[in-house]
């Protein structure tokens, strides 16, 4: 192709300045080490089902659903299609005190798959800030009921809970607080469930139920009148994939009932068929009493979060509210957002016309036993896995983290997408795989995995 032809085809030119490290300089990447990306640059610029399409053409087979966002695969026209003929309809409306039909549509459509009871539904532009629009809920509810003092709240070691400094706050992950500080104060932490006889567990362990009983400690420290709400992850996903010990969450619940604590759980990763339910809350048969989510929503096409509340939490907050005005102070411009709203439905619909949740629980016995076939390897020290999501721990070589970053590369060059977590492989296929995926994706980690050992 010479240089006229490339100037009329964008995606040769495109390719060509991803080439070019002056084209690269200005975009400050998030969560990835800059300098040596644009030293090596490895960019997709196409994806179809269950692959990704570099630069220069290569297939890379997608393990981690991008980052555990596309359940339905890559480009799915339906989405696409919903969202160009709502931009071409309503582009936008301001969300305050203005709406539009789609925003209402989506709640009733939301609801339908939340566990019952939970059917108020709060639109965010991601899981961040569905994450701190759940602590003002939990704020604005406590007051509501004359109990303003709830001001604390706790969460768990190794959890991962957004960006936002609320939800800094609320992480247990060591290199998020160590960079910015414990973003807001008030915030304690139960210890994690990654204990050493847990390993190698398929699914829920064993072990560790007795650790949710940290949060009798916390109120009898600081009282359980003075805490707001409780969040956690029902598994822990960004860390690399802790399932609850059985009987775990069902402790909290207990817990939080008995002391007038809102339960919240993270399903920003685990909600939308993950574990073979619609969400983990009904998959462990454990309610809270605030789910947040985001992720899957969209199949990751568009930027979508939401929280689903109790009718209670809901009701109370807008019957102490005003007769005349804003009951609860908060809200962002793309809140329910048009274009969002359309991809949000189209999804859904494939969730149910597909069948995606049945088919991620049929899939699960067989990816978790696949995933185990690698526990023979002398660099994996631990296997973690439930429903369609797990993990694979690496013995450390080097700084922590150093030989997970290594591995994701090298897994790059064999054609396998994945997020690594320090010296952890999180593999979560999407809803849409088929054993042949899930044959292929092992092969390719048992491959990379054996030539560190």
């Amino acid at each position: 192709m010479g240089h006229a032809d490339r100037q009329l085809d964008p995606v040769a030119a495109e390719r060509d300045a991803a080439r070019d490290v002056h084209a690269l300089a200005p975009f400050w990447m998030p969560f990835s080490p800059n300098k040596a990306f644009k030293a090596e640059p490895r960019l997709f610029v196409r994806g179809e089902g269950m692959y990704l399409y570099t630069d220069d053409g290569r297939q890379l087979l997608d393990a981690s659903s991008g980052l555990f966002c596309v359940a339905a695969g890559h480009c799915r026209p339906e989405i696409a299609e919903a969202v160009q003929r709502q931009l071409m309809t309503l582009d936008y409306s301001m969300p305050f005190t203005r709406s539009h039909p789609l925003a209402f549509r989506l709640a009733r459509e939301v609801v339908q798959f939340t566990p019952e009871g939970l059917d108020r539904v709060f639109f965010v532009g991601s899981g961040s800030e569905a994450i701190d629009s759940a602590m003002k809920m939990a704020l604005a509810y406590h007051r509501a009921r004359g109990q303003g003092q709830r001001q604390l709240f706790v969460s768990r070691e190794r959890a991962y809970h957004g960006v936002n400094f609320g939800g800094v706050a609320l992480s247990g992950m060591i290199n998020n607080r160590r960079a910015f500080g414990v973003g807001l104060p008030g915030v304690y932490h139960m210890r994690h469930t990654g204990l050493p006889e847990n390993r190698f567990a398929k699914g829920q362990p064993e072990h560790g139920a007795e650790l949710a009983d940290d949060l009798i400690r916390f109120c009898s420290m600081y009282g359980g009148e003075n805490i707001a709400a409780v969040f956690v992850e029902p598994v822990a996903g960004s860390f690399g994939c802790l399932p609850p010990p059985k009987g775990y969450l069902e402790r909290l619940r207990a817990i939080c009932n008995e002391h007038g604590i809102l339960l919240v759980f993270d399903e920003v990763i685990t909600g939308w068929g993950r574990l073979g339910a619609n969400f983990a809350a009904q998959a462990f048969a454990v309610t809270p009493d605030l789910i947040t989510m985001a992720k899957a929503i969209t199949n990751g096409a568009q930027p979508l979060g939401a929280v689903a509340a109790r009718t209670a939490v809901y009701d109370t907050i807008t019957e102490a509210g005003p007769a005349a005005g804003i009951e609860f102070f908060h809200g962002y411009t793309y809140s329910a957002h048009p274009a969002c709203a359309a991809a949000a439905l189209a999804m859904l619909d494939i969730f149910r016309r597909e069948r995606l949740v049945e088919r991620a629980a049929a899939l699960a016995p067989y990816f978790i036993d696949a995933l185990f076939s690698l526990a023979d390897l002398p660099a994996v020290v631990d296997i973690r896995a439930i429903g369609l999501l797990g993990a694979i721990e690496v013995a450390p070589a080097g700084a922590p983290g150093a030989r997970g970053y290594a591995l994701q590369n090298r897994l790059f060059d064999a054609g396998l997408s994945l997020k690594t977590t320090g010296d952890n492989l999180l593999v979560a296929p999407p809803l849409i795989s088929e054993r042949a995926h899930v044959d292929a994706i092992v092969a390719r980690l048992r491959e990379a995995l054996a030539a560190v050992a």
